[in-house]
């Protein structure tokens, strides 16, 4: 039994659980867009935890609340999940990426395909430096507006009807998706199946932003040398290609806190997680994870910044104000 339950296992079990929940959140969230649109009178909460999806929001929000001490009134979830997965990244490295973001379930699963088919291709020290680069002139083309934005600008982006709808307008993107998106998002699943973690090493501009933050988390995971057998399994599993069997403390920003490495290790104790120098049990990253998500959703709810306090009739009519020709779905 004690066998079983390996990193590598629990860390998809966290990913597919934390899925579901979004699956849910979705069909819940689509009975809402529903309502909100006119095509039923029978009312369904819009679910907080889809504010997640708007990041670029939130980042504004963030700024906001920094400078005013306001909390946004319009996605306050989505401000709330922003700022705990820093506080994760800040902690606990990407724990995030590597523990509950759908897309890195994606990339995992698309890995392990590949994995299957023996396809996997894992670029050398400066290919991973090319390949990350896209990623980072995103997060500083995304910091640099949201830096360079007034206080006034910042209130206008958020109170204006775009923002108001963002996620309504996310959810029918990818309900009715062009075949350009289609073919961009194929193109994607299939380099994830070559290269482990495409999208997370090459494209994702969050988790870039994540990975400054992880620079300063106090936890990381760590090689004995003494008990290191030089056998290479590390390496060779981690999705971002980093070169844990050479180092004693992993503290790359493109870490994210997957633990495969520790669950590749043949040697016991060689390989773990510590917090502070201080080895911790691996499953600190993915408990630790969850806990801080399911803290902050739980004190934010009990303070008034999870549910939004725009009244229900005004939801209605800015949708319909907005996006109300829209056909039935």
């Amino acid at each position: 039994m004690r066998n079983m339950f390996t990193p590598s296992r629990l860390r998809l079990a966290t990913q597919a659980g934390f899925a579901l929940f979004l699956a849910w959140t979705c069909v819940r969230f689509v009975a809402h867009v529903r309502w909100a649109l006119g095509h039923t009178d029978l009312w369904t909460p819009k679910p907080p935890a889809v504010e997640g999806f708007l990041p670029i929001s939130a980042l504004m929000a963030a700024k906001r609340l920094l400078f005013t001490g306001s909390y946004d009134p319009v996605h306050p979830a989505g401000l709330t999940i922003f700022l705990a997965i820093i506080a994760m990244s800040l902690l606990l490295r990407k724990a995030f990426c590597g523990q509950l973001c759908p897309a890195g379930f994606i990339s995992n699963l698309l890995e392990r395909l590949g994995r299957k088919l023996g396809v996997i291709w894992q670029p050398g020290r400066i290919g991973r430096r090319i390949l990350a680069a896209p990623k980072y002139l995103l997060m500083a083309g995304f910091l640099y507006v949201a830096l360079s934005m007034s206080g006034e600008d910042i209130e206008a982006f958020l109170r204006a009807p775009f923002n108001f709808v963002a996620d309504t307008r996310m959810l029918l993107f990818f309900q009715h998706p062009s075949a350009l998106t289609l073919g961009v998002l194929g193109v994607l699943a299939l380099a994830s199946v070559v290269i482990p973690a495409f999208w997370c090493r090459a494209l994702c501009p969050y988790g870039a932003l994540l990975g400054l933050f992880s620079w300063l988390s106090p936890a990381a995971v760590t090689r004995d040398a003494d008990a290191c057998v030089s056998c290479g399994r590390c390496a060779k599993a981690c999705p971002m290609a980093l070169p844990v069997d050479s180092s004693l403390r992993m503290s790359s920003p493109e870490c994210q806190g997957c633990v495969e490495c520790v669950s590749a290790c043949p040697v016991k104790g060689c390989l773990g997680v510590s917090v502070l120098g201080k080895r911790t049990p691996w499953w600190a990253i993915a408990a630790g994870s969850l806990v801080i998500l399911i803290g902050a959703s739980a004190v934010a709810d009990s303070l008034g910044y999870w549910q939004s306090p725009i009244p229900a009739p005004m939801v209605r009519r800015m949708h319909m104000l907005m996006m109300g020709q829209l056909p039935d779905f």
